[in-house]
């Protein structure tokens, strides 16, 4: 009914407001317990409904997808067009029904022929465009979550698994479905170890990238980068590590202009799965193990 939607988008809402008190004030954060498991029931993938978004989308919508992108800002409407309008470029959201005019999780993705290394690359003003047909990879480079009320909701998972089944009916040539994502902490873990006086070039930093995204954890043994705990939780693989792949001022500050690809392998994303949720093994390239084992840190 109208009056439930409007309640379940409220209480989104209201959640958001909650978790900003709770910074301050940590007892309220018991309150959020029942909400959590709330949600998790609401917006389950049941019921959330994947809509491409592209030029001809409803200009509201495109207002937020230039608002909520989170990982590589959009900086113009021309920007957001060099995004949605090729034929090597695909973007799609989550909606829910209480939302319909809210994007909940959006991902871009481009069309690409190989593996790309860097986002200059990607995001570049006068790449060579390919025709979709032509392309066989599809490169997941920004996953935004678009709604601070559904934090520590799990919606990127459905969504890449969701986009991957969809691309592969609509262009079977692809055979390849990779990210090409920031190392967000990289630098933050640095510091904190006292190593970022090590890393004195760029194959240095490769190295302790690779070995940063295998052996650093947090408390849970879990890997401390929180992007790759997201996609090694899904059952991807870490492929490559890239310097000089993100050299916009944040992409430097965050990870010395690194990033990483993380590979969908269709036939061992569930035993990835597996893997790491009863054993905490991280699936990696031998190239990757290699350049962490090099790493003198």
């Amino acid at each position: 009914s109208t009056q439930s939607r409007s309640s379940a988008a409220s209480d989104v809402y209201k959640r958001q407001d909650l978790l900003q008190l709770a910074k301050k004030q940590p007892e309220l954060s018991h309150l959020d317990v029942d909400m959590r498991h709330l949600f998790s029931t609401w917006f389950n993938r049941g019921f959330l409904v994947l809509r491409p978004i592209n030029w001809e989308s409803p200009a509201h919508i495109l207002e937020k997808i230039i608002a909520y992108e989170a990982v590589h800002t959009i900086e113009s409407w021309d920007d957001l067009r060099r995004r949605l309008q090729p034929t090597d470029r695909r973007c799609f959201a989550f909606f829910h029904p209480s939302m319909p005019n809210e994007p909940l999780v959006f991902v871009e993705v481009a069309l690409t022929q190989g593996i790309p290394n860097s986002i200059q690359t990607v995001l570049s003003d006068d790449r060579e465009m390919i025709n979709s047909e032509d392309a066989d990879t599809a490169v997941f480079y920004s996953i935004s979550n678009c709604q601070a009320g559904l934090a520590g909701i799990s919606l990127g998972n459905s969504l890449i698994k969701q986009v991957v089944a969809d691309l592969t009916q609509e262009l079977p040539v692809l055979k390849t479905f990779v990210t090409l994502s920031p190392i967000p902490t990289l630098m933050q873990w640095l510091d904190e170890t006292g190593r970022r006086s090590d890393v004195g070039d760029n194959e240095t930093l490769r190295k302790v990238a690779a070995n940063y995204l295998l052996c650093a954890k947090n408390n849970s043994g879990r890997p401390y980068d929180p992007v790759a705990r997201f996609h090694l939780g899904n059952g991807a693989l870490i492929h490559a590590v890239h310097t000089g792949a993100d050299l916009s001022a944040n992409g430097v500050a965050q990870s010395g202009g690194a990033m990483v690809n993380y590979l969908y392998n269709l036939t061992k994303i569930s035993h990835n799965h597996e893997q790491f949720v009863t054993k905490k093994k991280i699936a990696a390239s031998k190239e990757v193990r290699a350049l962490s084992a090099s790493a003198d840190i």
